[in-house]
């Protein structure tokens, strides 16, 4: 029996991954690093560090101390917040209102490490998501797309893999939710083809959270059939 949906949130939620994508292909630039913005794409769900480490063994051979992990990451935190405010993923709040309404939990599972991301989601999403199912940046040692993510999820909302759908738009946070053994639809609100989506492990590949919105009931069918 379907229990709770997870939600990744940059997206998903929002609107934001361009924003990120510029964010960090510009930052990285000041530190003689080179990050284009499909790759962000690809490395979405992926913890700062994570991400950070990648270019820094790429570029200098080695992994980025401590102190330059936080000045690069500064620098792309300024970028982003520097650009306008990311608007709600058409059809989002149409879709948590269906899922509230079924009494199913709503968690969130997100790489995001913002210490404003509770106000942030109740401004866009009144009264959908509490902070004690909320897994974010700062709660796991392994980001996606190691399961940690998920499974502590799970374990927040007191359910099992299979009373529970992820619905992700990244590559990483695919893998993450399949490894931990979830129900995974990919909503493709981004650049990538549907091809990389699946080839990550969804379950179903879906156009965007607009379709997801208005085809839930069908898509909850094919639940228990995967």
């Amino acid at each position: 029996m379907l229990k709770a949906i997870l939600f990744d949130m940059d997206g998903v939620l929002f609107d934001s991954m361009p924003n990120h994508a510029y964010a960090w292909s510009h930052a990285m630039t000041d530190f003689g690093l080179r990050m284009e913005p499909e790759e962000v794409y690809m490395n979405e769900g992926r913890t700062g560090n994570g991400t950070i480490n990648i270019l820094s063994q790429r570029y200098w051979g080695r992994e980025a101390t401590d102190e330059e992990i936080e000045r690069i990451y500064k620098a792309k935190s300024d970028i982003f917040n520097s650009l306008p405010e990311p608007r709600p993923m058409p059809g989002a709040m149409e879709l948590l209102t269906q899922v509230r309404a079924q009494g199913l939990k709503r968690v969130i599972v997100t790489g995001s490490a913002t210490h404003a991301l509770l106000d942030r989601l109740n401004a866009a999403y009144p009264d959908i998501f509490s902070s004690d199912l909320m897994v974010t940046g700062f709660d796991v040692r392994h980001g996606k797309p190691h399961p940690e993510p998920y499974l502590m999820g799970l374990s927040q909302a007191h359910i099992s893999a299979d009373e529970a759908i992820v619905v992700e738009n990244a590559p990483l946070g695919v893998q993450a939710a399949r490894a931990a053994g979830i129900f995974t639809i990919a909503v493709n609100t981004g650049p990538l083809k549907d091809e990389v989506l699946k080839e990550a492990g969804a379950h179903l590949v879906l156009p965007s959270m607009q379709y997801l919105a208005d085809h839930y009931e069908e898509v909850c069918r094919e639940f228990p059939n995967r």
